[in-house]
């Protein structure tokens, strides 16, 4: 697996352009019923304007959600405007979490520019956000299945980040440790749930709900292969690309795949690396306390020494697996769903 591969000008590029022309009016008209300065701010979150409102060259996101939606619509036979409102849904509600994610890491970049909090404040970026959520909600007042997967990922978002949080004031190593399995629960909720839901809902708008709960479960497995990647991205990705610096969350003490699995001394990770002086290294290193530049350099580093950056590959590759299985059982034809999904892990950004 290539991290660096690009979405851009692949079929699951075109089947983004395509869905993005449907959902781009339908989400301004969506936004359009906002507080001016509410609105102001959600066009900067979802990357149409700058901080002073001027217009942006190119809008901002991928909008894998919204297509996810859209393409489980179509491969259940109906057109992919039958799950616009799932659709704008799920990106709003993914803008809500990247504006209070911001917030909670103190993240002061996004997509090459600054957070949405740095820009106005964490007063009104959280009002902004409140906003975004509230309007996701009131897109599927009309349409109880899609619905019901949406409060079901809103659910599993917020206990996904809440544990992502108190990772953080766990040990690396020892009792109270992280386990690659608890890792494994936070990401399906944290990534995975919005992306089921945005699959659940499209087969539901689509006249397929029968379809919802195999396909919410396909979106679970699909979100930990895209956190996983996230967490490879965040050591070794290239910041002129993914619009965020790096090492950030080796600083802050954040739970991520590679780490984990680099230091977790029982199968299948522990087989799958060098023995020994690389993750006993890595394990002092990490229980020091806060890192300086030059360490972070050094942990990350040792991350691949230790093989948690081949583990962590290897472990998207099976989610992202099993993920395919299951889309492959329930919608055999959906060759677009497929590419996309590939695409959410083949990524640089």
């Amino acid at each position: 697996m290539d991290v660096s591969h690009q979405v851009a000008g692949s079929p699951s590029g075109d089947a983004i352009a395509r869905c993005r022309r449907l959902l781009e009016p339908a989400l301004r008209e969506a936004v359009s019923a906002l507080h001016p300065w509410g609105a102001k701010m959600a066009a900067h979150a979802l990357g149409w304007s700058d901080v002073d409102g001027g217009p942006q060259p190119v809008g901002g996101g991928k909008h894998l959600r919204p297509t996810i939606a859209m393409l489980c619509a179509e491969a259940v036979g109906a057109p992919a405007e039958a799950a616009l409102p799932g659709a704008v849904a799920v990106e709003l509600v993914h803008a809500f979490s990247l504006v209070h994610d911001d917030i909670i890491d103190h993240d002061e970049r996004r997509r090459h520019r600054e957070a949405l909090w740095k820009a106005y404040g964490v007063g009104p970026a959280l009002l902004a956000g409140d906003s975004l959520l509230a309007l996701a909600v009131d897109q599927l007042t009309d349409h109880p299945v899609a619905m019901r997967y949406l409060s079901r990922a809103l659910i599993e978002l917020v206990r996904g980040q809440t544990e992502d949080m108190a990772f953080e004031n766990r040990p690396w190593t020892g009792p109270g440790e992280v386990t690659v399995q608890e890792y494994t629960q936070m990401a399906a909720g944290k990534t995975g749930g919005l992306l089921g839901a945005a699959a659940a809902a499209g087969v539901a708008l689509g006249g397929a709900p029968g379809l919802s709960e195999p396909l919410w479960t396909m979106g679970r497995e699909l979100g930990v292969a895209f956190q996983i990647v996230d967490d490879l991205l965040g050591l070794w990705g290239d910041p002129a690309v993914t619009g965020k610096p790096i090492h950030n969350d080796l600083r802050r003490g954040k739970k991520t795949f590679p780490v984990l699995a680099a230091l977790a001394p029982a199968a299948p990770f522990a087989e799958a690396r060098p023995a020994g002086r690389a993750a006993r290294d890595l394990s002092g290193l990490l229980a020091s306390g806060a890192l300086d530049d030059d360490e972070v350099r050094l942990a990350a580093g040792l991350v691949t020494e230790a093989g948690g950056r081949d583990a962590a590959l290897d472990q998207a590759r099976h989610h992202l697996t099993t993920a395919m299985e299951i889309a492959g059982e329930c919608l055999p034809d959906a060759t677009e769903l497929r590419d996309l999904c590939l695409s959410l892990v083949e990524r640089s950004h």
